[in-house]
């Protein structure tokens, strides 16, 4: 399941901090919660649907800060609001700056196991 609850205890089981933001976090909040808290990744969950429109306001607004840019930050979850007759907006999140892009229309379990690879792969370089 892709949810906030089941990411953070996905995340801390494989022993990292997290600081969740709960749902419908604005973007002000997220750049003011990133430069305090200077995370090691910012994961964005979204089962609403509107991952491709919400998440593009928030990857574009990180990216433009310099002390941001380069910040790794996913998304996944539904990304989409028509179900599997949506396109796959993995290449369209990517271009816009994400680092990774877990669509669940496909398969939730493939996006998880992405998931827990990137945070495997990405997250331990960081500590």
């Amino acid at each position: 399941m892709w949810n906030l609850v089941a990411l953070q205890l996905l995340i801390e089981e494989m022993g990292h901090r997290v600081v969740n933001l709960g749902a419908c976090t604005s973007v002000p909040l997220v750049i003011e919660t990133s430069r305090a808290e200077r995370p090691h990744c910012v994961v964005v969950s979204t089962v609403n649907g509107l991952g491709c429109i919400d998440g593009a306001g928030l990857i574009t607004a990180l990216r433009a800060e310099p002390d941001l840019a380069t910040l790794p930050v996913v998304i996944g979850g539904k990304l989409g609001l028509r179900g599997t007759s949506d396109t796959d907006p993995t290449s369209e999140l990517r271009q816009l700056g994400y680092d990774g892009v877990f669509p669940v229309a496909e398969s939730a379990e493939k996006a998880l196991a992405g998931f827990r690879a990137f945070v495997a792969a990405t997250l331990e370089r960081a500590r």
